[in-house]
Order: C-alpha cells, then sequence, then structure tokens
C-alpha cells in the first residue's frame, strides 16, 4: 500500500526534511546556511534606517509646514495683489497728480518767461518722449526695468549690501527700488491726500516717499499689482509725467519746458541726462540752483547710458563736450521780482491758491529786464567798491503805467524776496519837487517866472522857527523857476510850495499816485514824505504823457489755461488829469533843463533828448535819479535797507549813472523822438535892479557848481490852501524878500 513501510509520515515533509539536514552536514552544492557574523551586521542596517526615517520625517514637517505656510503666503499676497489690481484707475487718471494748480506768466510778445505753483507740461507718453530721455531714465533708475515683475530681488540685496557696507542700516539710503516701485511712492500705494490728516502736501508726499521695511511690505504687492494691469510702456508713462523735477515742475514735460524752453520730445542726449539726473535729488540738482552741479551729474548719467549700449562712444563725447545750458526764462529764476509783483495784483484764489491751471499775459518787456540787470550789475561792478552792501532797485515803464522791467535788488533772488522797487518805503528828496513846480503851473505860472533864493525863516506853530538851507549854503538871489529846480535848490521850492499852498501841492502829488502819508509841514516840498519807487515812477509817468495820472500795472489778462475768455484784464492805465497839457509840457522842459545843464548830467544820453530829478535826502540815506525821454520813464533808487547813511553818494551821482546806462540800453536802436515839451517866453525880473543874479534867460545854460546834492528837512506844520488872490499876494510878498 502506499503508506505501508513508511511509518505514516508525509513524504513532502520528509524530503524537506532530509534536504535541510543534508544541507547543514554536508559540503554539496547547496547553498550554505548564514554565518553567524552576518546575522551580527543586520543591527547597524536596523539602526541606518532609523536615522534616516527620523531626518526623513524632520524634512517633511518642515517641508510640509513651508509649503503650507508658503502656499499661504502667496494666497495672501495675491489677495493683496488682486485688491490693489481691483482699485487701480485707468492710466489716464493717474497722469497729473497735483493737488493745487499753476501760474504761467507770459511776457509782452506772449513768450513764458516765470511759473509759480506746481506746474505740469501736458500729458507725454512713453512713446512720444525724446528715445534719449527715455534711455536715461532706464540707464539710471533702474537698467532691468524690462526683465522684472516689478520687483527685482537682485536690486534689493545690492541695495542692502551698499548699505550696511557705508555702516547705515540695511533699508537706510539705497532702497533698490525699481521704476515700478518709485511709481508706487508717487502714486502714495493709492492712498490720497487728505488735508485733515496731513498738514500739508509737502508732508503727504514726505510720508509717500518714506522707508522701511513696512513701507517696502506695502509697495511690493502694489507694484506687482501695476505690472499686472498696466504695460511696462504705461508704468513709464506715470512716471514720466508724475516725477518731481525741481523748481516746481511736476514731471518731464514741464521740466523741459521750465529749463530748456523746449518739450520734452525734443531733448538731446545732453539735456535727457540733466533731467534723468534730477530723480535722484530734484532740489540739489536743479539747475536754477547750481547749473555746474547739475551738468557734473548729468556727465555720470552720459556714462550709464554709454555703459548699457543707448549711446555710441561719439555721442557720449558730444554731450560731454556740449553740457546742457538754461533757456533765458529759466536763468530769470522764475522771473524774479517783477513775477512776484504782478501775481501780488490778481486775487489769491486765481494766483497763490489756485486749483487751476491760470495764464497770466504781463507787460514785461524781457529784453528791457535784461537791459536794467545788466546796467546795474556794470555800475556796481565799475563805480561800487567791492563789498559795498549798498542796494539798488529800478523800474522801467511806458508812459501810460505799463511796467516793462523791475529789479528789486542787486541779485535776482528766489520767489518771493523782498522787493525794493515795489515794498521800500523811504523819503523821497528832492525828486519830490517836480510836483512842487507842477501845482504852481497848472495855477498859471511859467518856468521863467522868479522867486527869490534869500535866506527864509518860518514860524512853525509848536515848533517854533524853521530855516532852510541850500545844499551850498549859498543863495543867488533872484532866479527863475527853471534854474530853481534845475539847480535843485530848497528855499525857492519852500517859496514856491508855500505860494501855492501846501494842499496843492500834496493833492497834486496825490493825484499822480503817491499813496503814502504825506508831510504837513513846509519840508513837504523838500520830500520829506516817503514813497516807494514804482509809485514814484509812475507819478513822472504821468509827467510824460501830459498831466495824467497813471496806474502803475502789469497785469494785461488772467485766464484759465485753455480758455479763450478772459476772467481779468489790465489792471491799470491812465486814469484822471492831474494837470493841464500845457503844464505838464512846460514841467517837462524844467525837468529837461535838470539833465541837460542842471544836477542830473551824468544822466544825459547822446543824441537823444531826456528829461529827469535828482533826489538826496537827510544824512544821504537815500539817493533817487527818476527821468524819461519820449518812450520810457524809469525810476532808480539806492540805499541801504537798515537806512545806513551813504557815503558820496547823490541822487546826481550814482542814480544818474545807473539811469544813463539803463536807458542808453533800453534805447539802444530806438528811433530818436524828440519830448513833449513847451519852451517858455522869457520874462524880465520884477525887480531887476535889487536881484544878486543878472536875468538869465531860462533857455541858456547855467553856470553850475563842481559838487551837486539836496537835503531836506523834517515836517512840521499844518498845511493851508490859499485862494487865487492869496497866492498873488503871497508871490508879491516873497518876491520882497518877506518871511512869512
Amino acid at each position: 500500500m502506499a503508506t505501508s513501510g513508511r511509518g505514516g509520515k508525509s513524504l513532502v515533509a520528509d524530503r524537506r526534511y532530509i534536504a535541510q539536514k543534508v544541507a547543514g552536514t554536508t559540503g554539496g552544492r547547496g547553498t550554505p546556511p548564514p554565518k553567524k557574523p552576518a546575522a551580527r551586521k543586520a543591527a547597524p542596517r536596523r539602526q541606518g534606517n532609523i536615522l534616516t526615517r527620523f531626518v526623513t520625517g524632520i524634512w517633511r514637517i518642515i517641508w510640509g509646514t513651508f509649503w503650507r505656510v508658503g502656499a499661504v503666503c502667496i494666497m495672501v499676497l495675491a489677495g493683496i495683489v488682486f485688491y490693489f489690481y481691483q482699485q487701480l484707475p485707468p492710466v489716464a487718471d493717474l497722469l497729473d497728480g497735483r493737488a493745487k494748480g499753476s501760474v504761467t506768466l507770459l511776457d509782452r510778445n506772449d513768450t513764458v518767461f516765470a511759473w509759480r505753483g506746481e506746474t505740469f507740461g501736458g500729458q507725454i507718453t512713453a512713446d512720444t518722449v525724446s528715445p534719449y530721455l527715455l534711455h536715461a531714465v532706464v540707464a539710471t533708475e533702474d537698467k532691468r526695468f524690462y526683465q522684472h515683475f516689478g520687483v527685482s530681488p537682485r536690486g534689493i540685496a545690492s541695495a542692502i549690501s551698499i548699505n550696511l557696507a557705508a555702516g547705515r542700516g540695511p533699508l537706510e539710503g539705497n532702497g533698490g527700488s525699481t521704476i515700478t516701485q518709485q511709481v508706487a511712492k508717487l502714486l502714495c500705494l493709492g492712498v490720497p491726500y487728505n488735508a485733515s490728516q496731513w498738514k500739508s502736501e509737502t508732508a503727504y508726499e514726505a510720508d509717500c516717499r518714506s522707508g522701511g521695511v513696512t513701507r517696502k511690505l506695502k509697495e511690493i504687492p502694489y507694484s506687482i499689482a501695476m505690472e499686472a494691469k498696466y504695460t511696462k510702456e504705461e508704468i513709464l508713462t506715470i512716471y514720466f509725467n508724475r516725477a518731481y523735477l525741481g523748481a516746481g515742475a511736476r514731471g518731464f514735460e514741464a521740466a523741459a519746458q521750465r529749463y530748456f524752453g523746449i518739450s520734452a520730445n525734443q531733448v538731446n542726449p545732453a539735456q535727457a541726462a540733466m533731467l534723468a539726473g534730477l530723480l535722484k535729488a530734484p532740489s540739489k540738482y536743479a539747475p536754477t540752483n547750481n547749473l555746474k552741479r547739475a551738468q557734473d551729474r548729468a556727465n555720470v548719467i552720459i556714462d550709464l547710458m554709454a555703459e548699457q549700449g543707448y549711446l555710441t562712444p561719439e555721442e557720449a563725447a558730444d554731450a560731454r563736450a556740449h553740457p546742457a545750458q538754461l533757456s533765458d526764462a529759466a536763468q530769470t529764476k522764475s522771473g524774479g521780482f517783477f513775477a512776484d509783483w504782478v501775481m501780488e495784483t490778481a486775487p489769491d484764489f486765481l494766483t497763490s491758491t489756485t486749483t487751476e491751471d491760470v495764464l497770466m499775459r504781463t507787460t514785461l518787456d524781457q529784453k528791457l529786464q535784461r537791459d536794467a540787470e545788466e546796467a546795474l550789475a556794470w555800475v556796481f561792478d565799475n563805480k561800487v567798491a567791492k563789498g559795498s552792501k549798498a542796494q539798488a532797485a529800478i523800474v522801467v515803464m511806458s508812459a501810460d503805467g505799463a511796467v516793462r522791467a523791475m529789479v528789486g535788488g542787486r541779485k535776482t533772488e528766489n520767489a518771493g524776496a523782498f522787493n525794493r522797487a515795489t515794498q521800500a518805503s523811504r523819503q523821497t528828496g528832492s525828486s519830490f519837487k517836480p510836483f512842487v513846480y507842477a501845482a504852481a503851473l497848472d495855477l498859471g505860472w511859467s518856468p521863467s517866472d522868479y522867486v527869490e533864493d534869500v535866506p527864509l525863516t518860518l514860524n512853525i506853530p509848536g515848533s517854533g522857527k524853521w530855516t532852510p538851507d541850500n545844499y551850498d549854503h549859498k543863495f543867488k538871489g533872484l532866479i527863475t523857476l527853471t534854474q530853481a529846480l534845475e539847480e535843485s535848490r530848497n528855499i525857492p521850492a519852500v517859496r514856491v510850495s508855500e505860494a501855492v499852498g501846501r494842499d496843492a501841492v500834496a493833492a497834486i502829488a496825490k493825484g499822480f499816485g503817491i499813496q503814502s502819508d504825506l508831510a504837513a509841514g513846509p519840508a513837504l516840498a523838500l520830500g520829506a514824505s516817503e514813497s516807494t519807487l514804482i509809485e514814484m515812477t509812475g507819478a513822472y509817468a504821468g509827467i510824460l504823457n501830459g498831466g495824467s495820472a497813471v496806474t502803475p500795472y502789469g497785469l494785461v489778462e488772467l485766464k484759465l489755461k485753455g480758455e479763450d475768455e478772459s476772467l481779468m484784464g489790465a489792471g491799470g492805465g491812465i486814469g484822471e488829469r492831474v494837470i493841464s497839457e500845457t503844464a505838464a509840457k512846460l514841467l517837462t522842459f524844467m525837468m529837461a533843463k535838470v539833465v541837460e545843464s542842471g544836477t542830473g548830467t551824468k544822466a544825459r544820453l547822446d543824441g537823444r533828448p531826456a528829461a529827469g530829478k535828482t533826489g538826496t535826502t537827510s544824512a544821504a540815506r537815500d539817493a533817487w535819479f527818476i527821468g524819461f525821454t519820449a518812450d520810457y520813464v524809469a525810476g532808480v533808487w539806492i540805499g541801504y535797507d537798515d537806512n545806513t547813511p551813504l557815503k558820496g553818494v547823490t541822487g546826481g551821482g550814482l542814480p544818474a549813472e545807473i539811469w544813463h546806462e539803463v536807458m542808453t540800453r533800453v534805447e539802444d536802436g530806438v528811433p530818436v523822438t524828440e519830448l513833449p515839451l513847451i519852451i517858455p517866453e522869457y520874462r524880465n525880473p520884477p525887480n531887476a535892479a535889487t536881484a544878486s543874479n543878472q536875468p538869465v534867460d531860462p533857455n541858456a545854460e547855467f553856470p553850475q557848481d563842481p559838487i551837486f546834492q539836496e537835503q531836506s528837512s523834517e515836517p512840521s506844520v499844518p498845511m493851508m490852501n490859499p485862494s487865487d488872490d492869496q497866492v498873488e499876494a503871497l508871490l508879491k510878498d516873497i518876491l520882497k524878500g518877506d518871511n512869512q
């Protein structure tokens, strides 16, 4: 049987047992059993597996945490970016970021000469701007602009390294900002200006430009959102229009017009480099502040443009050899004193606080303005001791009061500087005397009438006796009114003033535009009262135009930019008649003698008739010369701001010389025109036998003393207003030498 003889054991089991036994006891070809050393080596493998599993576990925890946190951060960043993306307006709404408007001033030829406020030159795009300017900006501010997505990690790392090497904090100094990040700052990350939150727009912008970690963290998503919303060209367009570039210029178009008088699409490499150099520090590198420093900064930009392939070596060399220069308008530093004055003649809401862009057409003649400035500089360079702190002012105007030039001080200063032509009220001295004689001539007196130049003492109620004196302490007896004004003799002026009445003299002066309070006593005739240079020059314009008052003006028309309708017209011009035309022409004759052979001979013009009057005040604190040709009236004042007396200066000296230099330049090339004057008939003196001087033809040359100067005394008595009969009686007394 199958199971007999086997002891009932399984055949397979037996074979497996036998095989194992044989393998363990014989050296057959079967695989030997594992050796014990092999069993001992298994333990280290188990320890390595544990360490690996531990490290792997830690890594899995870190990685899991990292990608989860990273995913959350990315989701948060994406959410913030999406939020900013949704808030960003169309590009056109971001180009003009000013909170206030500006004023652009045009001269008499409608040429821009000055600006006030922050000007916006109009929209310019990355496609229309000069390629040189686009390349200069990219080369200077962000050479990888077209490669990044709004933020440059490499740029930030480089900036941190530079800051640490310089001993600054990691985010102090260089910020590594891309152009996109700079635009984000210009937009203040979308936060609009709020007057209740910031003290001023300047404080608002300073806050927007502030650095630090918090600001950088806000800039990143905003910049990425801009990159997602706008094209690179649109981001550059915002930058070109909103960047502040010094001197009140907002945007590259305004800056190009401000500094070079051209559009931003016309600038050459040198000009483009100078404009791009302003981005680092607009006020510091503004060419109107320091042209040489701006040119040096431009050379750095030119080197960068050449290194990055935007300029050929030849173009770079040419740009360095021909640096950018300021336009004539820019050299006037925003119009100087004239612009300040004309801005004050219009309402604030249309000028200094305007929310609109305003155009102001003015009377300024830039050629005459340069003439006046150059003449003043020449006289002080050649006639005045170096280091002198004496100041001077000049006004040039037409006979109708239109101001053509104004110098408010020896140096052209920044906007808002003290204007000595319009703001300094000073004693007028003998330059006031024409109003005395104007009053007499208007009453029918003649330049050939006579008045006594003999000692005079007046009893002043409450003050006692007052005795005026002449500049030379001499007396000439009976002289004509013409000679009295020509030689600027004080006693005859007082006699005439007392004869016609001080109130009549004061009325004439006020009628011609002298607004300040006039002296009440007899010293009124000698210019004890104060006035401004522009008032006095305007008063003399009234004499030139035939006896009608003028209101000096600089504004011709004011309107909103882009509009045709005028909001304001001229603020001055010819007004009411003050004296008769005959009186004005006779007075012009007398004043012509002052220049021809009197105290104002240093003002004489070769081949051109001129008339005027000198003036020097008490202790020589002020010196004046005001005069006119048939074309223009010009006034000159010299003095110290602190009223320090002048040394060796009278109205017939430096002021007359300055006037001469001004008018020589102003009249250059202008056809000669005769003055509007009347030569009076000669009259015999009423008592020639007792006159200390022989009768002299008023048309003849008068002998002159070698030195001319004027003096004035303090006012002290009330004014009087005599009738015509009283004037006649008083005149007879004066001619008899009666000291009433």
